[in-house]
């Protein structure tokens, strides 16, 4: 059986926001900072990114990592510290595509209604000419004609690629409602792609899913589909490059 890690500071980060988070709610310092669930999220990102994993694989473990006296209260000190300059980075660059009302959050109106979760979508763009990445692209996801909605403020579409990107780009569609768990359904999905200087680009894929008892509400590397790299050629450059085939 494969090994299930964990990293406890995630769950001490995780608390250790909440109490300030709740701090903050009820004290005087209201309205300085947001508390809103997207700042609350970015803040524990900013300290996990800063702190080092402590991954146990057992009960026994955890047990072992919950020793008390100066080195615990050490790392205490040391999350606390990274949480407020969390805080302070993320209040100071608040996401724009987001209302920051302290009670927002995507929740589904029934937790346990059935869905269709279907997995964030990834893929990479390149310049069939010189095998470049673009970073000038705007790509839109399509089902039934339609723009696809996306799980919350934080995944676009469209989607506006940027240089530092290497010609990366990613979705995750919201959730489908059905009937029962269990179900199958192969969604549909068009990508359209535009650049300057290059021919639009349609390229076509399908995502079996079954579904379950409830949405997913955390990103996963494992819950992903990765599209194969994509190409966009300069006006005619396909057609030679067919007829050469």
């Amino acid at each position: 059986m494969k090994p299930v890690f964990h990293n406890i500071v995630e769950d001490k980060v995780i608390a250790r926001v909440d109490e300030i988070f709740k701090t903050i709610e009820e004290g005087e310092y209201k309205g300085k900072y947001c508390t809103c669930n997207q700042c609350r999220m970015d803040t524990i990102c900013y300290a996990l990114n800063r702190l080092r994993p402590q991954y146990i694989v057992s009960h026994r473990g955890a047990v072992r990592t919950n020793w008390e006296g100066s080195e615990r209260q050490q790392q205490v000190a040391d999350i606390t510290t990274v949480i407020y300059d969390g805080l302070k980075q993320v209040n100071h660059n608040q996401r724009p595509n987001f209302s920051h009302k302290a009670d927002e959050a995507w929740v589904s109106d029934d937790t346990k209604r059935p869905v269709f979760n279907v997995p964030t979508i990834m893929g990479r763009l390149f310049s069939g000419e010189n095998f470049a990445p673009i970073h000038s692209a705007v790509v839109k996801l399509f089902w039934n004609n339609e723009l696809v909605a996306m799980k919350d403020g934080n995944w676009q579409n469209p989607y506006q690629l940027v240089p530092n990107a290497e010609g990366n780009f990613s979705f995750w569609p919201a959730p489908a409602y059905t009937t029962k768990v269990g179900n199958h359904r192969s969604f549909e999905y068009t990508l359209l792609i535009t650049a300057p200087d290059f021919e639009t680009l349609e390229h076509f894929f399908k995502i079996p899913v079954i579904s379950e008892i409830q949405a997913e509400v955390s990103f996963t590397l494992d819950r992903t589909f990765k599209l194969p790299d994509l190409y966009m050629f300069l006006p005619g450059e396909a057609e030679k490059n067919d007829n050469q085939d």
